[in-house]
């Protein structure tokens, strides 16, 4: 079939085909393959199918906040924006990012720290927000860590999947090293970003919407 002619929804079931003929025997499960082959299909990079991590029963955690309707917490407006809301909305759960409200640009200001971190500060202390989804500030992870460690923040799930070369693989490390003590997504070196990280949650949001 001519690419050109293809619908959206045949693109995607394509793509998909693609990606498991060239992944093979990858040897995920088949919750954690749905969210790593959205992961490959989203960035077209293969080697999420070997760097991916998983806290134990993270999935069925994560499904089982969502359909609670937990809110949702994003590090950047990217990632926010790359969220399928629609899908969210029948489980009565809202998407939020902090990082450009004027009162954390003020924190920001006022305690001489990132606006990431102002954010995250911010972001626990609603109750409802449950899911954060970092994607790009390795700073947003190190806080969200600091506050949990501190007990002032319970995630249901921290995706973890901040990109670059200043504290992106060590705060990935960090949040792996807690040993499911939080149930968390995130993945092994530099690579990620808000386009990986927004794909985890949609693939997280369509688990839910078919269990």
């Amino acid at each position: 079939m001519d690419s050109l002619t293809m619908k959206p929804e045949q693109i995607e079931a394509e793509s998909f085909r693609i990606i498991d003929k060239e992944a093979g025997d990858h040897g995920w499960p088949e919750a954690e393959w749905q969210v790593v082959r959205r992961s490959i299909h989203t960035s077209a990079d293969f080697e999420y199918a070997g760097s991916m991590v998983f806290s134990d029963g993270a999935v069925e955690k994560a499904v089982a906040a969502i359909k609670s309707g937990s809110a949702i917490v994003t590090d950047t407006n990217m990632a926010l924006s790359g969220i399928g809301k629609e899908r969210l909305a029948p489980f009565g759960c809202r998407a939020v990012c902090h990082v450009a409200d004027p009162d954390v640009a003020e924190s920001a200001r006022s305690y001489g720290i990132t606006r990431s971190i102002a954010a995250m500060r911010k972001a626990v202390a609603s109750p409802d927000n449950r899911i954060f989804v970092i994607g790009n500030a390795p700073t947003a992870l190190f806080e969200l860590l600091r506050l949990v460690r501190e007990g002032a923040a319970q995630p249901a799930l921290i995706i973890g999947l901040p990109v670059g070369f200043v504290g992106a693989e060590e705060s990935k490390n960090a949040l792996a090293a807690t040993d499911g003590s939080i149930p968390f997504i995130t993945n092994i070196g530099r690579k990620g970003g808000s386009n990986v990280a927004a794909a985890v949650v949609n693939a997280l949001t369509i688990i839910a919407a078919r269990s």
